[in-house]
This record gives structure tokens, C-alpha cells and sequence, in this order.
């Protein structure tokens, strides 16, 4: 059967990482193990919709760039070393795996992506662009930087593996709690990213939230004593079971208070509940294990109107005194908003800088709408627009625009 482009655009985004990861680790190069997968999908593109889909799409386009790379290098060689490496490469049909406690390429290249070697932002961008297949604008929206900015920190990143000599591997025990800091943050962009997709139709992503929540319950194989893995899964099974809620016929997005609770994932809450007791057992609160208690909290709760938002608040308190951001900052004062009135909750607003967040915009438009401020409401509701890509937002955000009291 004859397949369409688009299709293959989803298969990218699917095998995208995944066929990425297994060519470095044939190839032991970030640069060219990425532009021989996508040049094999512009294969795809060509060859695809005239003979079918193959019957494993991941395996077809993995092997037409390992093909076409070895080419490359051949092609390319000056040196004898880099053509004894293409010829090596040419007839090996399964290199061995390492040994060790993860044999998954993807983490591997999550952790050489991670490495301390690498700035921060760099580790984290550089793992989603190659782990996720994110295209780098979506990456700097995600970051809040402008595109060039993040372009810039993927390329110097890629160099500084290369020079430095970064291993592909998965670090040994004694790396591992120094390394996961970065790592867990790129799991749970990734997440964010499949959660409400930065630009597009679909307002989620399901190949990124399944992607991330696989690549946490890995790394809650690899580290059970690491509370703050399990935190992150919490947090991720816990988000992730409202899926089938976010969504109505006729309405691409639905707010939380308004979803039908009834079709909410009870084996998602019943397994992220549970993480967060094996948690607070533990007794070594962290910013992911204390964002899952406030998803455990809203998923108790069997009505929008029977919210613990009191206990959200004082969670929201906590998760302020380890992790002071702004973002972390406007949800408090959306917590504080439903326990102390939309006025309290503004005030607390205001006070932020996140003028590029659209998520800002609409919490401001909501307790501005609740306030009576029409006028001001429909600017928020508009500076929110501006600000998103999403299509699926963007219709909601519409409509709650038209719906102002007053308003054309």
C-alpha cells in the first residue's frame, strides 16, 4: 500500500531518535549519524509513497543511513585509519552491546549529551533535538530563547563532544547522581513537549509523552533509591493520565476544572500514587517529587470543585523554597488565586517576568475575565495568541476571547 508524505513525516518523528542514537553508536559520530538519518528519510520521502511502507520502518531507515554514511566515509577518507573504520563498519551487521546495567542507545546518548563537559542549556537542547527530533525552533520556544541563541548552543555542543572525546556510554555508579540532574530535565521537556505541542495541529504530541515516560521508567530500573526519579515518573504517569480528557468533540482543548474525570486513566494514577507515597516515605523532598504530590493531589480530588487547592498552595510553598523560578512562581499564584481570589492570585502575577510565556498572558486573562476586567482580559487573551503557535491553543484561546462579555 502506497503511503502518503505526511505519514512519513509522523514515522520521522516517531524513529527519529531512535534511528539517530543507533548510527552513533555504529558510527561514534553525532554529525554524521544525524545527517545520514536524514537523508535516508528524504529517501523515504521519494521511495515510500511509489513501493509502501517497509515492514519495519525504524529497521529500513536505520539501515539506509548506516549505508549511505559508510559510503560517505569511504568517499570522504584522507586518512587510512577513517577508511579502515568505513570497512569495518561496511560488514558489520550487529555490533556488540555494551555491557552494563542499560543496554538502550537512547539513554546512551542521553548521558553523552548530559556530560558535565557540556553547559546546562546545551545538554538539555543537544538531547532534544537529538533524542526527540525537535526542530530548533521549538526547542528555543521551549527554552525561551531566541532560535539562533539555541542553534548555537546545539552546534558548540556537538563540537565539544567531538574534541573532547565525550564516550557514548552510560556513566558507571559513582557518575550517575552528578549526571542526572540534566537528564531528568530533558526527559521532562521532552514530556512537555508531547504534553501541549509547541506549534502544529494536535495540541499533544503521544510519540514524546510515551517516549519520555519509557526513557523515566528506565531510569527507575537503573535508580530505585534516586527519589527524585521517581518523582519524575510520578509526575509523568500522573499528567499523562488525563489525556483522554483534554480533548472533546468540538472543543480541542479543555481546561482541567472542566474535564470529564470519569475518563481520566485510574492504572496511570492508581502506579503514580503509588510512587508518590514509596516518595514521601523516603523523606528527601525534591522539585519533581513535590510537582507530583500536586498532581497526586489533583487526581484524588473526584470533582474540579472538591480540590485540596489549600494543600496545592502549601505544596506550591515547598517546591518555591527548592526550586525558585518564575514559571514555578506563576503556578503558586494560580494555586493562590482559587484559594484567595483571582485579585490575589493577579498581584502575584504581575510581579513576574515571563512577558514571553504565553502561559503568563493566559492566567492573567482568565483572572482578569473573573475579575470583570473585560477590556484587559481580551488584551491578555490577545498577548496569549501572539505568543502561541499551537493550533489547538490558539482555537480555545479564541474562543474564550469571543466569549467575553461584550466582545465581537
Amino acid at each position: 500500500m502506497a503511503i502518503r508524505s505526511d505519514e512519513i513525516e509522523g514515522y520521522f518523528r516517531r524513529e527519529y531518535g531512535r534511528c539517530v542514537a543507533t548510527l552513533v553508536r555504529f558510527l561514534g559520530d553525532i554529525d554524521i549519524a544525524e545527517e545520514a538519518v536524514q537523508e535516508a528519510f528524504a529517501v523515504a520521502v521519494d521511495r515510500w509513497p511509489v513501493t509502501g511502507l517497509p515492514p519495519n520502518p525504524g529497521a529500513w531507515i536505520t539501515t539506509t543511513a548506516r549505508n549511505r554514511a559508510i559510503d560517505q566515509l569511504r568517499r570522504e577518507a584522507s586518512r587510512h585509519d577513517r577508511h579502515a573504520q568505513a570497512a569495518l563498519l561496511y560488514g558489520q551487521e550487529d555490533p556488540a552491546e555494551e555491557v552494563g546495567l542499560v543496554r538502550d542507545d537512547r539513554l546512551r546518548l542521553i548521558f553523552t549529551c548530559c556530560h558535565p563537559a557540556l553547559a546546562r542549556p546545551a545538554q538539555v537542547a543537544l538531547t532534544l533535538r537529538l533524542l526527540g527530533g525537535l526542530e530548533t525552533p521549538q526547542i528555543a520556544r521551549a527554552f525561551l530563547v531566541p532560535e539562533a541563541t539555541l542553534a548555537q548552543r546545539i552546534v558548540r555542543a556537538k563540537k565539544k563532544i567531538k574534541a573532547a572525546g565525550i564516550p557514548y556510554r552510560v556513566p558507571g555508579d559513582a557518575e550517575l547522581p552528578d549526571r542526572l540532574a540534566a537528564v531528568l530535565a530533558v526527559v521532562y521537556l521532552v514530556f512537555n513537549e508531547g504534553h501541549t505541542a509547541t506549534d502544529g495541529d494536535d495540541l499533544v504530541r503521544l510519540n514524546l509523552c510515551d517516549e519520555a515516560i519509557r526513557l523515566a521508567r528506565v531510569l527507575a530500573e537503573l535508580m530505585p533509591d534516586e527519589p527524585e526519579v521517581l518523582g519524575l515518573l510520578a509526575l509523568l504517569l500522573l499528567t499523562y493520565s488525563r489525556t483522554p480528557a483534554r480533548t472533546a468533540p468540538g472543543h480541542p482543548l479543555v481546561l482541567l476544572p472542566d474535564q470529564d474525570r470519569s475518563l481520566w486513566d485510574r492504572a496511570l494514577i492508581d502506579e503514580g500514587q503509588a510512587l508518590v507515597r514509596r516518595c514521601l516515605r523516603r523523606n528527601q523532598p525534591g522539585p519533581y517529587q513535590i510537582q507530583a504530590a500536586i498532581a497526586a493531589v489533583h487526581s484524588a480530588a473526584p470533582a474540579a470543585a472538591q480540590t485540596d487547592w489549600r494543600q496545592i498552595l502549601v505544596l506550591y510553598d515547598q517546591l518555591m523554597a527548592c526550586a525558585p523560578t518564575a514559571v514555578v512562581a506563576l503556578n503558586r499564584a494560580v494555586a493562590l488565586a482559587e484559594v484567595e481570589g483571582p485579585q490575589a492570585g493577579l498581584a502575584a502575577i504581575d510581579g513576574l517576568d515571563l512577558g514571553s510565556y504565553h502561559p503568563l498572558h493566559v492566567a492573567r486573562a482568565d483572572m482578569l475575565r473573573r475579575l470583570g476586567r473585560t477590556a484587559e482580559a481580551a488584551q491578555a487573551y490577545d498577548a496569549a495568541l501572539a505568543l502561541t503557535a499551537n493550533a489547538a491553543e490558539r482555537t480555545f484561546l479564541d474562543r474564550r476571547r469571543r466569549e467575553l462579555p461584550g466582545r465581537p
